[in-house]
């Protein structure tokens, strides 16, 4: 304990000679707090949380051992926590190489905010929407999907049950299986999330309304009206897929032209600046090509 002490007064000397190496201490600290912290997160939900809360109590109680000087308890369990690495890395031999394995991958990069551009993740998203409507639409399920844009759906989100999942086909279908707890409702998908299902939507009550619409379709207009969300419905009786948005039904509409649309509304429309930058060089190169070409072609006329 004398030795621990020693050690502490020098390193706090060493800061007061020089409070400059206070900044690497700091950077230190945040990077080290930072890196604990999300590995906390990746293992919580996994076998291997049980393991670190084990581990953590071994450290305690190892350390409160020589702290009040219980010397054999302190000694069997440093010899355990000397001999744990070796044993832990024997145990843990697949979880290890997996995770290994995944340096570089998303579920790794994950972890220092290296994940996929957002437009990339949006057009993915679009296409496995697409993707379980289609699917569908061939067995006449009726579905109602709304995708949030820049208008926050939480209330509507309420009103059903969380989910918080990744966009899914095989789920999105899953959920609209009829005489299943969830299919009744919409789904809400928001920031590249399934937030919910079974969620109760605002119907359209204008008079000029196509009276033959079902209550899905009305829900889906009236949802479009009160916020700037694109809504996808597929028709229990026919298996038509249609789109509102703005208050607007756009009815019949085929697997290409669904994608375009929402690619173009979702995407392009909001993030256009993006969308330009993204192939504004490769624009350009081809703009330079083309003006030598037609330089060329005047020059031997």
């Amino acid at each position: 304990m004398i030795d621990i002490k020693e050690k502490i007064l020098q390193y706090l000397q060493i800061y007061q000679e020089n409070p400059l190496n206070f900044i690497p201490l700091i950077i230190d600290l945040v990077i080290v707090i930072f890196l604990g912290y999300n590995l906390l997160k990746i293992v919580k939900d996994s076998r291997a949380w049980q393991l670190v809360k084990g581990i953590a109590l071994l450290i305690i109680a190892t350390w409160l051992s020589g702290w009040l000087n219980l010397n054999i308890l302190n000694y069997i369990l440093s010899a355990v926590m000397n001999w744990g690495v070796i044993l832990l890395i024997i145990i843990f031999q697949p979880e290890i190489r997996r995770a290994l394995e995944q340096l570089g991958t998303n579920k790794f990069t994950k972890l220092f905010g290296m994940d996929k551009d957002i437009l990339t993740r949006m057009k993915e998203d679009i296409y496995k929407i697409a993707i379980a409507v289609e699917e569908l639409a061939k067995t006449k399920t009726g579905a109602l999907i709304v995708i949030e844009r820049d208008i926050k759906l939480k209330d509507i989100a309420l009103t059903g049950v969380a989910i918080d999942s990744e966009v899914s086909p095989q789920l999105l279908v899953n959920i609209f299986v009829p005489n299943t707890p969830l299919h009744d409702g919409a789904v809400i998908v928001s920031d590249n999330r399934i937030s919910a299902a079974a969620c109760m939507l605002p119907l359209a009550g204008d008079t000029d309304i196509d009276t033959g619409l079902g209550t899905r379709h009305r829900a889906a207009i009236g949802m479009s009206k009160e916020s700037d969300a694109i809504v996808v419905v597929v028709s229990e009786e026919t298996g038509k897929i249609s789109i509102a948005k703005d208050g607007t039904l756009i009815a019949d509409v085929r697997e290409d032209v669904l994608k375009k649309i929402l690619i173009s509304n979702i995407v392009t429309k909001r993030f256009p600046e993006k969308e330009n930058n993204k192939g504004g060089t490769f624009e350009k190169i081809k703009e330079q090509i083309k003006k030598i070409k037609n330089k060329k072609t005047k020059d031997q006329v």
